[in-house]
């Protein structure tokens, strides 16, 4: 059967971090040009408009490190915050070099034990694993939680952090045994340590949630998501996007269990929630959009799915550009709408750019590549082309027991 994406969102706690972590401009110096700079980059990427924060960052780095210089650690800050800049827009052969200059930089200049160390680590660990490249992540991601629980202790925010991007590490890979552990102890400390109603606890909720719900457990994740999305609303109010997060994972698990009327209702606020919030065209509206087509083709209503999906790209060409793999998503998506109508030749032509626009980012073994060959190969054989829906078979397969290993 083939397989459609579905953006149920993992929140790295690393993700968060990247583009947050900057002090506030004005305890940078006196340098108007770098206040601004860094202002109007910060305000763009907030609202999703990261093509046009991106050289708002460059002018940021520029400045910083012509009045504080090159090896400064305010200039490390900037460029750390230019490299969040590329990975959003999955620029990933851009953002990692940035990472490994400033990691090492940071390295030389604090030690190799310091947390801004594990910070670095962390993001550099989540830029290879948004990729696929879990060997390379997994030792990054133990490295900034032994820092952790050495420098801050057992029972730091940030070791729960480093639990919870190694959790999801394993979540990915399916290794889900050993994911659950992580996401619960990550869980117990951010209770502790910030109280039963802090945001992190919500997030850790949604994690461990979702690991339920990918593995069918669905009576499990369900009591999570409702107290994820309590806190959400309790502490940030009814309108904030956080509370569009968790009613979007909540959506997602109602749609896997068929009740629909509930999860379109979800969908709906979530979508109405991230336009006011965010604006009619950030990422996260695409993914709103993406997620409500992807409940009404699952119920044959083609012509409501396919305007959602349509608009979701138009947000992610134009906010991502062309070559990030959420823009791949989309169209695979709708060629997956295409192909349940027959209409073979259209679904056709968005398979071949989607699978061609992941192996360019991603690379040829990423996970995503292999769901596009099969959603590919399902066209292939219902246009009576076996041989090469085959080849496209055994390709995925291969990638898959790659992932196992």
């Amino acid at each position: 059967m083939a397989k459609t994406f579905i953006n149920a969102r993992r929140l790295l706690v690393g993700l968060l971090v990247l583009c947050l972590w900057l002090a506030p401009a004005s305890t940078y110096g006196q340098s108007r040009e770098l206040r601004e700079a860094y202002n109007q980059a910060t305000t763009l990427r907030d609202q999703g408009r990261y093509e046009e924060a991106l050289p708002f960052a460059r002018k940021a780095v520029r400045f910083g490190e012509k009045e504080f210089g090159a090896n400064h650690s305010t200039s490390a800050v900037l460029w750390f915050f230019l490299a969040g800049l590329h990975l959003n827009q999955g620029r990933y052969s851009e953002a990692e070099p940035l990472y490994k200059s400033v990691l090492a930089s940071w390295e030389k200049a604090l030690g190799p034990n310091h947390p801004d160390v594990d910070m670095g680590l962390n993001n550099l660990a989540l830029l290879y694993d948004i990729q696929g490249r879990y060997s390379e992540a997994e030792p990054l991601y133990k490295r900034a939680l032994a820092i952790a629980e050495k420098v801050l202790g057992p029972d730091h925010p940030d070791v729960a952090t480093s639990l919870n991007n190694l959790a999801m590490l394993r979540q990915a890979q399916g290794r889900y045994s050993e994911a659950e552990p992580f996401h619960k102890r990550a869980l117990a400390i951010w209770e502790k340590a910030l109280g039963p109603n802090h945001p992190d606890v919500a997030m850790g909720l949604n994690n461990l949630a979702l690991l339920y719900d990918n593995q069918g457990r669905y009576s499990e994740a369900e009591p999570l998501y409702n107290r994820a999305l309590a806190i959400a609303e309790k502490v940030l109010g009814p309108d904030h996007p956080d509370v569009a997060r968790s009613l979007n994972n909540l959506a997602l698990l109602h749609q896997a269990q068929g009740r629909y009327t509930e999860a379109e209702s979800l969908h709906k606020r979530a979508l109405a929630i991230r336009e006011k919030a965010l604006g009619a065209e950030h990422p996260d509206v695409g993914e709103s959009l993406n997620n409500l087509a992807l409940l009404y083709k699952s119920q044959g209503h083609y012509a409501e799915a396919e305007p959602l999906y349509e608009r979701a790209i138009l947000i992610y060409e134009k906010a991502l550009g062309p070559n990030h793999p959420g823009l791949a998503t989309e169209l695979n998506n709708l060629a997956e709408l295409y192909r349940s109508q027959a209409r073979y030749a259209e679904a056709e032509t968005l398979y071949q750019r989607s699978l061609a626009l992941q192996e360019k980012v991603l690379g040829p073994d990423h996970p995503d590549v292999a769901t596009s060959l099969e959603n590919y190969a399902a066209l292939l054989r219902a246009t009576n082309r076996s041989n090469e829906a085959k080849k496209l078979e055994d390709r995925a397969a291969a990638i898959r027991s790659m992932l196992r290993i």
